[in-house]
């Protein structure tokens, strides 16, 4: 007999995280500012089945600003960044943007 009964300190299924993903995924790629999309989306897409979940709810938290310019500036580092988002995920995030900016260069975009 299944107990119906799941606990709130239960982790997450594979199901359950891979609909989390793909949630955060699509919500990263449609930020409505392309710059932005063109960081968060490849992150997410590369990076994002790493993460921990502790790391996808401060990338959810990211996502959740609603001044996408800001949100890149903080990325890019024009733009000092909150002290609640300057996070070791902000400084992954910076260094795939780095590396991903610089490969696509190197491929002959931009």
């Amino acid at each position: 007999m299944a107990d119906n009964n799941a606990r709130a300190d239960t982790p997450p299924t594979d199901a359950a995280r891979e609909q989390r993903l793909g949630r955060i995924t699509f919500r990263a790629w449609r930020r409505g500012f392309r710059e932005a999309d063109l960081v968060l989306g490849p992150f997410m897409e590369r990076e994002g089945a790493g993460l921990s979940d502790a790391e996808l709810d401060q990338f959810e938290a990211l996502l959740a600003q609603d001044n996408d310019h800001e949100l890149y500036a903080w990325i890019i580092e024009t733009q000092p960044t909150p002290p609640e988002h300057d996070t070791p995920l902000m400084q992954k995030l910076r260094a795939f943007m780095r590396a991903h900016v610089a490969a696509v260069v190197a491929q002959g975009a931009g």
